[in-house]
C-alpha cells in the first residue's frame, strides 16, 4: 500500500473525519504516534491503515484492497 492508496481508504473509509482520524487519533500499536506522525517517521501506510482499523473497528471485509484505484478499462 502506497501513501496516496493510504490516504484514498482512509478517506473513503470515514469520509469528513478522515482528517481529523489521521492527524489527532493516537494510535497505541503506532508507540502512541498518530497516523500523520507514524508516516512523517517512514512507518509503512499498510501498517498504519490495519492500526488505524483496529482502533476504529473496521470489518476486515472492508480492510484489504482499500484505497487502490480501479483498473483502466482498455
Amino acid at each position: 500500500m502506497r501513501r496516496s492508496e493510504f490516504l484514498r481508504a482512509v478517506e473513503a473509509e470515514f469520509d469528513g473525519r478522515a482528517p481529523a482520524l489521521v492527524n489527532d487519533l493516537v494510535l497505541s500499536p503506532l508507540a502512541g504516534r498518530t497516523a500523520a506522525e507514524a508516516l512523517a517517521d517512514g512507518t509503512p501506510p499498510r501498517q498504519i491503515w490495519f492500526a488505524l482499523c483496529d482502533e476504529m473497528d473496521v470489518p476486515e471485509a472492508r480492510r484489504h484492497g482499500a484505497g487502490r484505484l480501479e483498473p483502466r478499462k482498455r
